[in-house]
């Protein structure tokens, strides 16, 4: 992963409505949720929440695809597994500091 990429998924990371909203999203895995669930599930309003969705699909951190009349997002759990990555390569200088753990399996 980039630099600039990385730079950019913590930015969109860092506001509390867009984290929070990605959370939510990692926990629904890959079924996803549609943005009305997700407006109810954290009580945000559909507008201010289609922007917040919006940035976090700028920075690859979710998907969105139409199912239907609805549309469908999903966390981008390869860009979190990079970012993740980015932010551990060199953890404890080199040494490993904790078991290896398993891959996400979402």
């Amino acid at each position: 992963m980039e630099e600039k990429d990385v730079v950019r998924s913590l930015a969109a990371l860092a506001q509390p409505a867009r984290l929070q909203a990605f959370r939510a999203l990692v926990v629904a895995g890959q079924a996803g949720l549609t943005p009305g669930a997700l407006a109810e599930a954290l009580g945000t309003p559909a507008s201010t929440l289609s922007f917040h969705l919006k940035e976090l699909a700028n920075a690859g951190l979710v998907s969105q695809e139409r199912d239907g009349r609805n549309l469908i997002y999903r966390a981008a759990f390869d860009q979190m597994n990079g970012l993740l990555a980015y932010l551990t390569e060199n953890c404890c200088q080199g040494a490993a500091c904790l078991p290896a753990a398993k891959p996400c399996g979402c």
